[in-house]
C-alpha cells in the first residue's frame, strides 16, 4: 500500500520539470536580454538601429564606470578579507571555547544573521556622520564586515565542532604552538566552508546597494549605485544600462562558474558535519 502511495521517479520528474524551466526562463533570459541589448546603437533614428560595442566604448572610456568598479572590486576584496579571516577565529573560539559571555555573543552573531539591513540604515547613517566616517575610502567596508560576519561565524563554528579534538591534541604534544595548530592544521581543514563562506560574501558585498547609496559620495560610488545614474527623471539610456548591468555581472558569473562546485561541497559539508 506504501508503495503504491509513492510516486515514481518518473511522475516526480515530470512535476519538477516546469518548475525547473520557468526558473531557468526567469535567470538566464534576462542576461541574454541584457547582453544582446547592451550591443544596441540608435543612429539617426529610432528606425535605425546597429550592433557593436560603441556603449562598452563609451562607458569604459568616456564615463567614471572604470572607478566605479575599482571601488567595487577594493571594497569586496578588503571584506572578504576580515570576513573570512574574522569568521574562522571567532567561529573557532566560540566553538572550541567555553568562557564568560560566549553564550551571549553567539546570540548576537544569531541576531545579526535575522537584523534587517533598512530597519538600520537610519541610525547607521547618523553615527558615520557625526564620528565622520561618511564618504571615506573604507566607509563601506565597515557594514559589509558587520554583516558578513554573522554567517562566516555560524558556518565555521559547526564546521569546527566536526573536526575531533585530538588533531589538536596531538599536535600540542608535537610541540607545535597554538596559533601554528590553528593556521597550518585548523584552517586547511576548514577551507571547504570558508570558500562557501567568501563566494557567498562577495555576491553579498558586490550587488549591495543601500549602504552604497547613502554612506558614501560619487568618488567612492559602486557600480550598483553607478547604474542609476544613467536614468533620469524623464529619460533613460536603457543600451547604456544594460551596458553597466553586464560589465557589473561578468565578475558574478565568473566567480560562479569558476567556483560553484565549492559552494555545494561546502554547503553540503557544512549541513552535514555541521
Amino acid at each position: 500500500m506504501k508503495n503504491a502511495l509513492r510516486p515514481s521517479k518518473k511522475t516526480f520528474l515530470l512535476y519538477l520539470l516546469p518548475v525547473t524551466v520557468i526558473y531557468c526562463f526567469t535567470v538566464i533570459v534576462p542576461i541574454f536580454y541584457s547582453v544582446f541589448y547592451s550591443l544596441f546603437q540608435w543612429k539617426g533614428g529610432p528606425k535605425k538601429i546597429f550592433i557593436g560595442l560603441e556603449n562598452y566604448v563609451r562607458l569604459l572610456g568616456d564615463s567614471d564606470m572604470p572607478k566605479y568598479l575599482l571601488n567595487s572590486l577594493r571594497t569586496t576584496g578588503i571584506s572578504l578579507v576580515f570576513i573570512v579571516l574574522g569568521g574562522f577565529v571567532i567561529g573557532y573560539f566560540l566553538a572550541r571555547f567555553r568562557f564568560r559571555g560566549s553564550k551571549l555573543l553567539s546570540l548576537l552573531y544569531t541576531i545579526g544573521l535575522l537584523l534587517p539591513i533598512h530597519a538600520i540604515i537610519v541610525p547607521m547613517y547618523i553615527q558615520f556622520n557625526q564620528f565622520g566616517l561618511t564618504n571615506q575610502w573604507y566607509t563601506l567596508i565597515i557594514p559589509y564586515v558587520a554583516f558578513g560576519l554573522p554567517i562566516g561565524v555560524f558556518l565555521t563554528s559547526s564546521y569546527v565542532r566536526s573536526i575531533p579534538k585530538e588533531m589538536e591534541e596531538a599536535a600540542a604534544l608535537d610541540g607545535c604552538s597554538f596559533s601554528r595548530t590553528l593556521f597550518q592544521i585548523i584552517l586547511p581543514m576548514c577551507r571547504p566552508i570558508l570558500t562557501t563562506v567568501a563566494i557567498i560574501q562577495f555576491f553579498t558585498c558586490w550587488n549591495e546597494f543601500v549602504f552604497a547609496l547613502i554612506l558614501v559620495n560619487d568618488a567612492y560610488m559602486t557600480i550598483p549605485v553607478g547604474m542609476t545614474l544613467f536614468k533620469g527623471q524623464f529619460t533613460a539610456e536603457y543600451p547604456v544600462m544594460m551596458t553597466t548591468m553586464v560589465l557589473g555581472m561578468l565578475p558574478a558569473l565568473i566567480i560562479y562558474f569558476a567556483f560553484s562546485k565549492h559552494i555545494i561541497n561546502g554547503m553540503v559539508a557544512g549541513a552535514v558535519k555541521g
